[in-house]
């Protein structure tokens, strides 16, 4: 099957139907929604300590305001899916963005940090629905393949800037104001998401199950496993952190036995035989890990250890956030030229040499020079993703876009919160020995996708 069509791109306009929505309408309520879900990760890191200040927190509750977040979103992307299939994936977004602004506001507005916390989940799963939702209406808008691939690089450009530019936003918010105002961002972008996405064709819907009791495991399993994670990391194994792995232990187990014997399971263990699939769902992970684990830690680290203020840390991300939102647009030109095994390879290993160049940042290293190390980071995410997110949707077939999407975001977001609970962990003895010891993982595990990207993908343009 083949991944980008080698002729020349059509505009993203093309595959508009006369009579029916508007496709560049739908693009945009999708990158907006793509942007401040991902915001909220990238901008709230650098706002932490403000946050820990302000609600006297502790680092394992710092570690649980991020991942509260993106647990909730990679748990329940898989079902969010299914109901885009369902019930169609205009309406399934339309209610996610709903719920996603308005637990913006609840955070904004938080006491304390448990409501904190719990404001997060609900946002989480509220950009659980938006992600899938959001490339099912994309590959709905354009059925044409490159005139579908120019519209994801778009939307990936939307997060990949997000994340990138987050912490700037959130650092220079945090430092003026406050960092609640960080989450009132949300509020007008999802205002607009909601004005243009009256604009967009009402989506088809498909016969769909839901599978409860894969839900209930794959939460239990992921929610026990990050609770082991951070708790077990920072008290030790007491009874409850050992009674937490077995949960997460027996909770994956059956979750893998329910979904192999599922007639219609939210996790179709079958498509993994297919290499389009397999490999982004994998590299996906790696990626989410390596990047978001590395903005957290550095977001702590300018701030922790080189005293530097919120507005000063975020701006340490800049040249990495203009460098990364070009690259997201010419991934998919480089995939139609070399294929997406090269494109895929080089991003992974051009991040791995971005976490080795980071290892041997100081205190006392300059700021130019820290700024210039990130940006290998932000290059190596930016140039695999667009191409992983390509490979996987041409290789499912319609019906299955909402899963795909699902499966590909609920394994980025897993490696997310999974990297921040590990990373947080090893961060709370020395911190420059766990900064260097994350990064080192981090690196490590970007070059055994590669390898894997290398012996699996065919080269070339074609995938199978």
């Amino acid at each position: 099957m083949t991944a980008v069509r080698s002729e020349p791109a059509a505009p993203v306009e093309a595959a508009r139907a006369p009579g029916h929505g508007s496709p560049r309408a739908a693009l945009t309520a999708a990158v907006l929604g793509f942007f401040v879900i991902t915001l909220d990760v990238s901008g709230v890191n650098v706002a932490l300590p403000s946050i820990r200040d302000d609600l006297n927190g502790t680092l394992s509750g710092l570690q649980w305001v991020a991942d509260a977040y993106t647990l909730m979103f990679a748990a329940l992307m898989l079902s969010a899916g299914v109901l885009s299939d369902r019930v169609g994936a205009k309406r399934a977004y339309g209610w996610g963005l709903a719920a996603f602004t308005l637990a913006s506001v609840a955070c904004g507005i938080a006491p304390d940090l448990g409501f904190l916390v719990g404001a997060r989940v609900v946002q989480g799963c509220a950009a659980a629905i938006m992600v899938p939702s959001s490339l099912a209406l994309i590959r709905q808008a354009f059925p044409d393949p490159v005139a579908r691939a120019r519209g994801i690089a778009l939307w990936t450009v939307g997060g990949a800037v997000a994340v990138a530019a987050g912490p700037v936003l959130g650092g220079l918010l945090t430092t003026e104001w406050d960092w609640r105002v960080v989450f009132a961002l949300n509020v007008p972008a999802g205002v607009a998401g909601f004005l243009f996405l009256l604009r967009a064709e009402r989506s088809p819907r498909h016969e769909t199950t839901f599978d409860v009791p894969g839900q209930v495991t794959a939460v239990l399993a992921l929610a026990a496993l990050t609770f082991a994670v951070i708790q077990g990391g920072h008290g030790g194994f007491t009874p409850t952190v050992i009674a937490a792995v077995a949960v997460a232990v027996l909770s994956g187990a059956a979750f893998v036995l329910v979904e192999s014997r599922r007639r219609d399971p939210m996790l179709p263990l079958g498509m993994f035989r297919q290499k389009g699939v397999s490999v982004p769902v994998i590299s996906g992970f790696a990626c989410n890990a390596a990047f978001y684990g590395g903005v957290f830690i550095l977001s702590l680290f300018f701030q922790e250890q080189r005293g530097q203020s919120a507005l000063s840390a975020g701006l340490m991300f800049a040249p990495m956030a203009l460098i990364t939102a070009n690259f997201n647009y010419l991934s998919p030109k480089f995939v139609q030229r070399f294929g997406p095994r090269a494109v895929i390879v080089a991003g992974l290993l051009v991040g791995a040499v971005g976490c080795g160049g980071l290892m041997l940042v100081r205190v006392d290293t300059p700021w130019w020079i820290t700024a210039a190390l990130m940006v290998p980071l932000g290059i190596g995410g930016s140039l695999a993703m667009p191409a992983l997110t390509t490979l996987m949707l041409d290789t499912v077939a319609n019906e299955r876009a909402g899963t795909a999407a699902a499966m590909l975001n609920t394994s980025r977001q897993a490696g997310g919160a999974i990297s921040i609970a590990v990373f947080g962990v090893l961060l709370a003895g020395d911190f420059a020995t766990g900064m260097r010891t994350s990064l080192a993982l981090a690196g490590g595990l970007l070059v055994v996708m590669a390898l894997m990207a290398v012996t699996v993908l065919p080269r070339g343009k074609a995938t199978t």
